[in-house]
């Protein structure tokens, strides 16, 4: 059977050869005997593979050695909640810059333990575009700044990465990491999802400048505190370790692939190509976001005519176009183009959707 083009935004395609490297390895890891999912997250073997994803996704990342990498169950919110409980002073000023459904999901997870201060919004806009840097209001007192470097749903990427003066910028990179070459040290931390380009579902990586884990923050409990994960290599309780083995895979094929320099030539083609295919259709298809903010991981797009919109699903499915519905806050149509998502895969979309209007044009 032939794999479709999952064009999911997540849980998103993973690479095939991910997927069956972890099927040859499903009943029996290495020589241990048992299944990966069955050895213990503190024996040798799975120790191992732990410490081989966090070396690897050092080097794809060129992530330096004043940063501390933390693997933790869970997706972004999780993160988003725990940020001002690790970070922040009861009450403290933070300062959240919103430029779509995430953003605005960010600052409702932190609202109930500080003071959470839209710097600036696009939401007036209807969240086509990114909020210019002019118009930010930002506090000097502020425990951290938090941007979300792309949106999911709407389709807005943060392209340029802020100057913010001396207060800590942290980011949600979770459907844009690894897509391009990142200076992660031009960030207090970054944080994401492993769903969209690092694996499967049930797992978030935390990138975080040592020193922002010196700050006492407010009470929590343990398994909460960031700086007691780092010291304890993220295994204060069992880890999701299937999780972190398959983004350990994940990791491992990006780098084989050529990194993310490579990645990122790959999404520019990509996003290139769909979006030509939007831009040509005179008026068939449309995406909304501002040409300098589009997305080269998420990209939304409406047919002129929503009565179309169960035919083209429909005719995509058959096509082996799979998961192209938008988002219920949006609707119309998304595609979403990780680093899984081969440029034959996009050029198929592509042609599709030509074919698609030729017929119902």
């Amino acid at each position: 059977m032939t794999r479709a083009y999952n064009f999911s935004p997540g849980p998103a395609m993973l690479p095939e050869p991910v997927l069956r490297q972890a099927q040859a390895e499903m009943l029996e890891f290495r020589d241990t005997g048992a299944s990966i999912l069955e050895i213990s997250h503190r024996g040798a073997d799975f120790l191992d593979v732990a410490r081989q994803a966090e070396a690897d996704l050092r080097t794809l990342l060129s992530i330096p050695d004043d940063y501390a990498v933390i693997f933790a169950s869970g997706g972004a919110t999780t993160v988003q909640a725990l940020l001002p409980l690790n970070f922040a002073a009861p009450g403290q000023a933070c300062d959240y810059v919103v430029s779509g459904h995430w953003g605005k999901t960010a600052i409702r997870q932190a609202a109930h333990c500080v003071e959470a201060r839209v710097a600036a919004s696009s939401e007036v806009g209807g969240f086509r575009d990114v909020p210019p840097r002019s118009d930010w209001q930002l506090s000097p007192d502020a425990a951290y700044v938090h941007v979300t470097a792309n949106e999911t749903i709407h389709g807005v990427e943060l392209r340029d990465i802020p100057q913010v003066g001396g207060v800590p910028l942290i980011a949600d990179f979770s459907s844009s990491i690894a897509s391009e070459p990142l200076d992660i040290s031009r960030f207090a931390a970054v944080y994401a999802g492993a769903q969209k380009n690092l694996g499967p579902v049930g797992i978030t990586v935390l990138i975080v400048r040592r020193e922002l884990l010196q700050r006492t923050g407010q009470p929590r409990a343990p398994i909460f505190d960031y700086g007691a994960q780092a010291k304890a290599d993220s295994m204060l309780n069992t880890p999701p370790s299937w999780n972190w083995y398959l983004l350990g895979l994940t990791v491992r094929w990006m780098l084989d692939e050529g990194g993310v320099a490579e990645f990122g030539r790959r999404s520019a083609r990509k996003a290139a190509l769909l979006y030509a295919a939007i831009d040509g259709s005179g008026g068939f298809y449309r995406n909304e976001v501002a040409p300098a903010a589009r997305s080269r991981m998420n990209v939304p797009f409406f047919l002129h005519d929503p009565a179309l919109d169960a035919a083209f699903l429909a005719q995509a499915r058959q096509a082996g176009l799979v998961a192209l519905k938008g988002h219920r806050v949006l609707g119309g149509m998304r595609a979403s183009l990780y680093n899984a998502m081969p440029e034959a895969g996009v050029q198929a979309l592509a042609e599709f959707m030509r074919e698609f209007q030729r017929s119902h044009g």
